[in-house]
């Protein structure tokens, strides 16, 4: 099939879908480019379909325009499919383009970005929730139990953080809103961590939160996982595990300073890594909160998906 035309999949929710589409018909114009099909998304779909409509009818790039929830909604159906994403800022984070070194702000320029760049291959991290022994082993196939990840996926603190930060809040205040929540969570208990990297020796302990990265950079430069690289076919790994109220203010300072593991905070990376826990816990990918569940697959896929980039 021959493929042309560009689908912007906008979160109506984040964005005022018309104004957008009358910027980005202007961008396509000025760069020769094909007139862009804008469609939304639904509170039933948040962008899955929508994509998997634009691959079938022929579009020659994808993008999303919401939040980090529409990205990855968005990159989990071009898996494989060689069409690639086109990032435009719509939301808290633009987590993705934040590490991919994108344009965070101008909707302009990211458009023009996504209907004339180039493409870049990335890894695409996968978690499977509570994995039947049949996805014990390999890259999963799709099924309810199976998420992809672009940026990060959490388990324990890090989730309850994203699922406590109000929608209305984080539209006025942005990633304030996650320290916010974050602060209710901060003397929750910790839980059995059962930590095992790519099939070897099995690491346990008590902890707060886990953190898999296929890439380590969050807001306000922040890195929490300073060797993770978004195309070297590995995800990071941390295991965060503050005992008090000053250990967790250890823990942000070494992350902010960029500083090696310490107390509380422990790294790792590989390709495939399993996590039990007990009880079980509320788990996140890229922000989308999921589940509580008790065994967690974490595994890459590596090169799995193209994204527009800049020169």
């Amino acid at each position: 099939m021959k493929r042309e035309g560009i689908a912007v999949v906008v979160n109506p929710t984040k964005v005022d879908a018309d104004k957008a589409g009358e910027v980005l018909r202007e961008v396509a114009r000025s760069a020769g480019a094909p007139e862009p099909t804008i469609v939304e998304t639904t509170e039933d779909d948040p962008g899955f379909g929508q994509t998997r409509a634009a691959v079938d009818a022929g579009a020659s790039v994808v993008c999303a325009l919401g939040g980090d929830g529409t990205v990855r909604a968005v990159a989990q159906e071009l898996v494989g499919t060689g069409v690639p994403l086109g990032l435009l800022p719509g939301g808290t984070g633009n987590l993705l383009a934040r590490n991919l070194g994108g344009v965070l702000s101008s909707l302009e320029e990211a458009a023009s970005v996504a209907f004339t760049g180039r493409d870049r291959r990335i890894d695409v991290g996968w978690l499977v929730v509570d994995p039947t022994p049949e996805q014990r082993r390999g890259i999963p196939q799709a099924a309810t139990n199976v998420h992809s990840f672009t940026v990060m996926a959490g388990v324990g603190f890090d989730a309850q953080m994203m699922a406590d930060a109000p929608e209305g809040l984080k539209g006025k205040v942005g990633w304030a809103a996650y320290v916010a929540s974050g602060g209710k969570h901060l003397t929750d208990a910790p839980f059995s961590l059962d930590l095992t990297i790519d099939r070897g020796p099995v690491v346990t302990r008590k902890t707060r939160t886990v953190v898999v990265g296929n890439c380590g950079a969050l807001t306000g430069g922040m890195v929490l996982l300073p060797d993770a690289l978004i195309d070297d076919g590995l995800l990071d790994v941390a295991t965060v595990s503050p005992e008090s109220l000053t250990q967790w203010i250890g823990v942000a300072a070494r992350v902010l300073a960029n500083r090696d593991d310490g107390p509380a905070l422990e790294r790792g990376n590989g390709r495939d890594i399993t996590v039990s826990v007990d009880p079980p816990q509320l788990c996140e990918v890229d922000g989308d909160v999921l589940t509580e569940a008790t065994t967690l697959r974490f595994v890459v896929q590596p090169s799995a998906l193209a994204v527009r980039v800049g020169p």
